[in-house]
């Protein structure tokens, strides 16, 4: 007997019996606490009848998890051949409910890859965390293709996402997060809980969709003037719009706006208004 819940070894043991040190050219940070496991996959619930899209499964601790909680089926993408193997065993345990694509997320298609209802969750590999985000943001059409997406993110890259306006912290991702989904935190993780331990905290952070996000005249838009404003966020506003309008001024001041602001003093409210003007003005 192996003691754990789901007769499947313990990971510590899976990891040592397959060779798996994490890489960290993969961005590779392993939890090993099934309990730990359980507890992120509960945050991400209920799962039953819920089809889940893991990205970086790696050995697989919370495929495991999500699976022992009422997960129906999971499409488990991971770009590490070493961890195939790992994974292919839980699949052995689990007939029919878990499905194994290797290869790199930055390069796939995920809409497609699951029935809904889907589930996005996932401790992303360090590296690809903010990129794949702004992808699952930026999708069209909206309301997108999931239900909600519970990821793991560096705390620094969480507090960003999370940040109010008015703060330094606040920026690209804050105002395309808090556009179009609810963020919110649900738990913090200290560095012991993975396996090497990175050398920051980690949070785990929902995101529901809001499924009649305010109009931005497009997201393309929004996501043109809001990476140009913060592009150069240490310039106020009339200066550094100059690259997208002929006269940020007057834009401006018609929406409102003190043109001698910085980005980050806009509300999320604003950058939409900003980003109309722009798009039916252009």
């Amino acid at each position: 007997m192996t003691g754990t819940p789901d007769g499947l070894p313990p990971l510590s043991e899976v990891i040592r019996a397959h060779g798996l040190s994490a890489r960290k050219g993969l961005g590779q940070n392993f939890i090993l606490d099934l309990n730990l496991t359980r507890r992120i996959a509960r945050a991400a619930g209920p799962l039953e009848g819920v089809n889940i899209v893991e990205i970086g499964a790696g050995p697989g601790g919370l495929t495991r998890a999500l699976l022992l909680e009422g997960a129906a089926r999971i499409t488990a993408v991971e770009r590490d051949k070493r961890c195939i193997p790992a994974l292919e065993e839980i699949a052995s345990r689990y007939p029919g409910r878990l499905d194994i694509l290797r290869g790199d997320a930055l390069e796939m298609e995920l809409r497609n890859i699951a029935p809904s209802p889907v589930r996005i969750v996932a401790n992303l590999p360090y590296g690809a965390s903010t990129e794949l985000l702004a992808r699952w943001l930026t999708t069209e059409p909206w309301p997108p293709w999931y239900d909600r997406m519970v990821l793991m993110f560096q705390r620094e890259v969480a507090e960003r996402i999370l940040s109010p306006p008015g703060r330094k912290t606040f920026g690209r991702l804050s105002v395309l997060a808090q556009w179009r989904t609810s963020p919110r935190k649900l738990l913090n993780l200290p560095p012991r809980a993975f396996t090497p331990a990175p050398k920051v905290e980690s949070t785990l952070v929902e995101f529901v969709p809001v499924k009649n996000p305010e109009p931005a005249g497009s997201c393309a838009a929004l996501q043109k003037v809001v990476a140009t404003a913060f592009g150069q966020r240490r310039k106020m506003l009339r200066k550094s719009l100059r690259i997208l309008m002929q006269e940020p001024e007057k834009t401006l001041e018609k929406l409102g706006i003190d043109p001698s602001l910085r980005a980050e003093a806009l509300s999320v409210s604003e950058f939409c208004a900003l980003a109309r003007t722009w798009h039916k003005d252009s």
